[in-house]
């Protein structure tokens, strides 16, 4: 996971980490953003139709192993599951892939978060957005910037679990098929158990660590699975702004399901140590024209650096 090859972007993307985690006074062993999680491993298996779609592995093979990051928002390690700022929520699925012909090991992630709303098209619209919740013109910068207005004004309730919440993958991606043709898409993952959020009072009543405590008992009564779907853009469709959304008549192709069977030993190092990339980096998977990758990506590797040398 390389840095980005544009130093402005690395630049902006320190000082966005930098921004946050000095917003949350986080930990330089946490995230500086959704820093409380908990980690988990299962399998992914493919539909045919995403074969189809992508050469890629993942959507190829029988099955390919995972693991998953539910999250809560903010760069506070201790935020409670039922505080109202912990929404949106995150989920992260990373594809364990077969080493390459030197033997390295590889993999592809899928980031999420249960809106599907995004505040700001570019990373220094987002340093413009922290900078506005710094100094307490946030009101004005709401008004001035509707994709902002948007993402803080989407309801976004408490999950009765992190099975029964729906996730969203904002940027776009080109799946390439095996005879090269190309299709933007932005993946959505939803829950076979169905969707189950709480009231605000129902919310208020739950111990600090519901979502938490739940997952893990759930997961010895049986595996909990996810749908991965791909909303498939038509011609005109913008991929190159995570602000906009693309008409809800836009065909659906379910890609796969991913199983998740077992909560992860050694929890919270394994957290501190791995870093999700928003950029497939893999044949058959290619990011999208959208700034925000690299943008993302930059401030993933900064931030995990720190993160696996804090003492």
């Amino acid at each position: 996971m390389p840095l980005s090859t544009n130093d402005s972007t690395n630049e902006t993307a320190k000082a966005l980490f930098t921004g946050m985690r000095g917003a949350f006074q986080t930990p330089d062993d946490h995230r500086p953003a959704h820093a409380r999680g908990i980690l988990l491993s299962g399998t992914f298996t493919p539909t045919s139709a995403a074969a189809s779609l992508s050469k890629a592995h993942h959507f190829n093979a029988s099955s390919t192993p995972i693991l998953v990051r539910f999250s809560n928002s903010t760069g506070i390690p201790t935020i409670p599951d039922n505080d109202p700022n912990a929404s949106p929520r995150g989920m992260a699925t990373r594809f364990t892939l077969p080493n390459s012909a030197d033997g390295k090991r590889q993999h592809t992630d899928i980031v999420a978060h249960s809106t599907a709303f995004f505040p700001m098209r570019t990373g220094e619209g987002f340093l413009q957005l922290l900078g506005a919740l710094g100094d307490g013109s946030i009101g004005d910068f709401l008004g001035k910037n509707p994709s902002a207005a948007a993402f803080v004004q989407d309801p976004k309730p408490a999950p009765s679990s992190f099975a029964t919440e729906k996730y969203f993958g904002v940027n776009a991606f080109k799946l390439v098929s095996s005879d090269g043709k190309a299709t933007f898409v932005r993946y959505r993952i939803r829950p076979d158990a169905g969707e189950s959020h709480l009231s605000e009072d129902e919310a208020k009543s739950k111990d600090p660590a519901y979502l938490h405590n739940e997952i893990q008992t759930r997961i010895i009564d049986g595996p909990v699975s996810f749908k991965l779907l791909a909303q498939v853009a038509e011609d005109g469709d913008k991929t190159d702004d995570a602000t906009v959304h693309w008409p809800e008549d836009r065909k659906i192709v379910e890609l796969g399901t991913i199983k998740i069977d077992k909560v992860e030993t050694d929890n919270d190092e394994k957290q501190k140590t791995i870093m999700f990339d928003p950029i497939p980096r893999l044949e058959g998977v290619e990011p999208s024209d959208d700034p925000l990758l690299d943008m993302r990506a930059s401030v993933y590797l900064q931030s995990g650096r720190i993160r696996r040398n804090a003492k």
